[in-house]
């Protein structure tokens, strides 16, 4: 041990100021003299070392019933599990081929889908991927199920898969009351969150039973969660434990409490926004003409204030509009028609609005038709896809239009985006695609693929619609690769297209082909 701290002290001081005493050694030497000393003493402490008492061993990983994947399904998971890490291209052009870390997420999704459980040897590398990218996680921890959550255990990197949500193989029966109880009082966070879930799908009285008897010794941010979770299935009956909950000591449960009471257009606190809304906006005919006018509140008061409004505004918005508009964003739409003579929401969209409150009293009607899914008051809003985005009936922003359309039937939404692309191109739409049905429909698609072609014949600026092209590889139907087949020629370059647009558009339709292709041969892998 002496030997090994000399050699230690003279490599932290430098061999010129604390030479290593080595025989034979020339000054010259000493650097190369204590390097090969080391070495021979690192050798021989390690060779000299006995052996510890050896560790616990871990509990057996358990059991996961469900199927194992189709050996053509295992190795494509393997290939993109490796080709999530790969390099990007060099030169910022992405080449023909298919982006493998664009694929994994709608592989985890279908092999769910079927009711498929990871390899074991798998394991590893997915939870890595999942670590990485927190968009990968919900499905792949279903795909890991209880092996994932046990090896995940055994190493502080993968601790994220323990808060998260734990797969359902982990779950007791619903119908076990027993089992149900001891888990629910005993396990970790991700598998509580999982068991309320589950059993709220087979029995939303037991499930809130489940929360009554611990809700006064959980967390704040638990009890948050666990709110949240009733947004699935939401009902009437949960109507008394979201009214109790408005007296929460946190303010963001008691928010949510409100958010999710004012979805229910039946529910008493419903009926109070309905009231304090109404008296904020009415008709006026004196002037001859029909209009809006609108009184916003001069206070917010503690009835308010338990209802879920905050009193104070963010910075640059004044206090009566932001009452106002989360009074309108919380009353049920259902009371506006009789407030407004029988009108339908399209005709009360169409009212002129007095004094300037149009935007704001057409941004909450917005929320409001967002937060209790009315594609009544959604198509209102909306307004026909060909009218210009700034001039529609009810808002101009593309966020709230595409909110807008996910409370639409997938055929209507897509069929709406379609006509939208043929009136105003791809640059107005990406947003708008994002939140249609995958894979698109055909009117979609086949919108999408004339509008990539017309961009492409006009010599456009291709990398302008990158984005539309990412969108495209996830989400045009595998059966559209034919449709493409003559896009990726190399097109004739015009006098005043982009340099170098020719050989980029047959490059990325050339990748749009190969993804497709490769999605329609995932698809027949997970299909066995």
């Amino acid at each position: 041990m002496d030997a090994w701290e000399d050699l230690v002290t003279s490599a932290l001081l430098g061999t010129d100021r604390r030479p290593p005493a080595l025989p034979g050694a020339a000054a010259g030497d000493a650097p190369v003299a204590l390097l090969d000393a080391a070495a021979l003493h690192t050798v021989r402490r390690r060779a000299g070392l006995r052996p510890g008492p050896a560790g616990a061993a871990p509990e057996p990983a358990p059991q996961d019933t469900r199927r194992p994947l189709p050996e053509p399904a295992r190795r494509r998971l393997v290939q993109l599990l490796a080709g999530r890490a790969a390099a990007a291209p060099s030169g910022g052009r992405r080449g023909a081929a298919p982006d493998l870390a664009e694929l994994l997420p709608q592989w985890l999704a279908a092999a769910n889908e079927q009711g498929y459980k990871a390899p074991a040897s798998a394991l590893p590398a997915l939870l890595d991927a999942a670590r990485a990218r927190t968009d990968l996680r919900p499905q792949a921890l279903v795909l890991a199920g209880p092996r994932g959550l046990w090896l995940a255990r055994l190493n502080p990197e993968w601790k994220f898969a323990l808060r998260g949500a734990g797969g359902s193989a982990t779950l007791p029966d619903p119908r076990d009351g027993e089992a149900v109880r001891a888990l629910w009082d005993e396990g970790l966070f991700a598998e509580r969150v999982a068991l309320l879930a589950s059993v709220r799908a087979a029995d939303p009285e037991a499930a809130r039973e489940l929360l009554r008897s611990t809700w006064a010794a959980e967390r704040a941010e638990d009890r948050l969660m666990f709110l949240d979770s009733l947004r699935a299935g939401l009902s009437g009956a949960d109507e008394e434990f979201l009214e109790a909950a408005l007296s929460d000591r946190s303010r963001n449960v008691r928010s949510t409490a409100a958010e999710l009471l004012s979805a229910l257009p039946g529910s008493a606190l419903a009926g109070r926004m309905a009231g304090r809304a109404s008296s904020c906006v009415s008709l006026d005919r004196t002037e001859g003409a029909v209009a809006v006018v609108v009184e916003a509140p001069h206070e917010c008061d503690e009835g308010m204030q338990r209802d879920g409004l905050i009193p104070t505004p963010p910075a640059g918005r004044g206090e009566r509009s932001w009452w106002l508009g989360q009074l309108v964003e919380s009353a049920p739409l259902s009371c506006w028609p009789t407030r407004f003579g029988g009108r339908t929401p399209e005709e009360i969209v169409a009212l002129p609005v007095a004094d300037d409150w149009q935007a704001e009293l057409h941004a909450a009607w917005c929320r409001a038709a967002v937060r209790q899914r009315d594609a009544a008051w959604s198509r209102a809003l909306l307004g026909a896809p060909a009218a210009p985005p700034a001039t529609g009936p009810g808002i101009a922003s593309l966020a709230e239009r595409a909110k807008l359309l996910s409370t639409l039937p997938d055929e209507e939404r897509a069929r709406w985006v379609a006509s939208f692309i043929a009136a105003h191109g791809l640059s107005e739409a990406f947003q708008l695609l994002g939140v249609c049905t995958v894979p698109w429909a055909e009117p979609l698609g086949r919108a999408v693929i004339d509008a990539l072609d017309i961009a492409r014949e006009a010599g456009s600026y291709p990398w302008s619609f990158s984005g539309v092209m990412g969108l495209a590889e996830r989400c045009l139907s595998p059966d559209a690769a034919t449709q493409l087949e003559t896009l990726t020629a190399l097109p004739a370059e015009q006098e005043d297209a982009s340099p170098g647009a020719g050989s980029y558009w047959s490059e990325a339709f050339q990748r749009l082909v190969s993804t497709l292709r490769l999605r329609a041969q995932i698809r027949a892998e997970l299909a066995g």
